[in-house]
């Protein structure tokens, strides 16, 4: 690892990137988890937009539960230092969730 601090990225507004070096580790590496999930719920808000019409017939995934809409996309948690997928969905303004199984199984 060097000991010159990064470089950040050119598009990143200038008062972004001076409050980020502001913050101490801890706080960065929460404002990293926060960023990350929060790019997530975007990907997940985008496809869920981009989804068929309603009335146009979708195949099943033959994985997906019985009480899980056709709709659902699979997304990846982080807990206490471990990623797992699940399944969501919207109902309404709510994000639904089901748990899917470990992203990797073997650990």
């Amino acid at each position: 690892m060097s000991n010159k601090p990064p470089t950040p990225p050119t598009n990143l507004p200038t008062e972004i990137v001076n409050v980020l070096n502001e913050l101490g580790q801890n706080r960065l590496r929460d404002v990293a988890r926060y960023a990350e999930e929060l790019a997530e719920h975007k990907e997940r808000e985008a496809r869920l937009k981009e989804e068929s019409p309603k009335g146009e017939l979708e195949e099943r995934p033959d994985d997906l539960p019985d009480n899980v809409p056709t709709k659902a996309t699979v997304t990846i948690k982080e807990i206490n230092d471990n990623r797992y997928y699940y399944w969501q969905w919207r109902e309404g303004d709510k994000i639904k969730s089901k748990y899917k199984g470990p992203v990797n199984p073997d650990t």
